[in-house]
């Protein structure tokens, strides 16, 4: 596994770690949606499971 800190042991900074956690989350977002082009059937049962979750949550 890598080493998350740089090689010279200088900690990140907070807006290094945030952009590096949008990036992440960019990745993350692009690979859900190439999944679910890929089996509709499977994400369209994914969001009914979540609709049906949202419709029993009690605030």
């Amino acid at each position: 596994m890598p080493d998350r800190q740089p090689k010279d042991d200088v900690p990140e900074t907070a807006a290094q770690r945030r952009a590096r956690r949008a990036q992440f989350l960019r990745d993350l977002m692009e690979a859900r949606e190439l999944r679910d082009r890929v089996q509709p059937r499977r994400a369209r049962a994914a969001r009914m499971r979540q609709q049906m979750r949202m419709r029993t949550f009690r605030w």
